[in-house]
């Protein structure tokens, strides 16, 4: 069996492997090639090879993937199969859009419930409830939560962030735009608009100015 520790560019791009093969119609056949894959997602096919052989040891040569059982292995290598439970905190408009997002059980993520300061007694989102901060260490110990979404403003980031991890919180998801410092042991996913806006940006700066 591949060994189970793989880069963050590999990770990164496992996720897209994945969508890729489920999108697949019943008709596309039951193999899949890396070269295949490499070519419909315009990337390297050495990279994909390489990428899937690290997680899946089932690929035959000049034959490829069993397509389900490929689909199988990617979706247990990312944990897709083994729902992690989170809570968010920050009830804004990004707040509530995630809370309401149903696609996130497909990716093994489960979102208890919402938080933010003194929110109206029954509020929901999506079918979640969204409760007052001082409910949020008894919710975390007690279901065990090891994941924690920050989607307030950024004053206010390190602060909720300090609450999540003293609750037991080892994971965080940071959509706030500024630096977290966390705890050894605690990882911190930075979703930043701004750095995906930049690069967009520059990209099509790049393109005009060859023209």
């Amino acid at each position: 069996m591949p060994g189970r520790s793989v880069s963050k560019q590999t990770l990164s791009r496992l996720p897209a492997y994945l969508h890729y093969l489920q999108s697949l119609p019943e008709e596309a056949g039951r193999y899949i090639s890396a070269t295949a894959v490499a070519e419909a997602l315009g990337l390297n096919d050495v990279v994909v090879r390489k990428d899937l052989a690290a997680v899946s040891s089932s690929g035959r040569p000049k034959v490829g993937y069993v397509r389900a059982k490929l689909i199988g292995e990617l979706e247990h290598f990312l944990g897709y199969d083994n729902t992690q439970d989170a809570i968010l905190v920050g009830a804004g408009k990004l707040g509530r859009a995630l809370l309401s997002y149903d696609v996130f059980p497909q990716y093994g993520l489960n979102i208890l419930a919402g938080f933010d300061i003194d929110p109206p007694e029954g509020l929901e989102e999506g079918g979640k409830k969204i409760l007052p901060m001082e409910k949020l260490p008894n919710l975390c110990r007690r279901m065990k939560v090891r994941i924690g979404i920050i989607t307030v403003p950024g004053e206010s980031a390190q602060e909720v962030c300090d609450r999540l991890t003293s609750s037991g919180i080892l994971a965080v998801w940071n959509f706030s735009n500024v630096h977290l410092s966390v705890p050894e042991g605690v990882l911190v996913q930075n979703e930043n608009m701004a750095v995906s806006l930049a690069i967009l940006s520059n990209h099509l700066k790049e393109r005009f100015s060859t023209k």
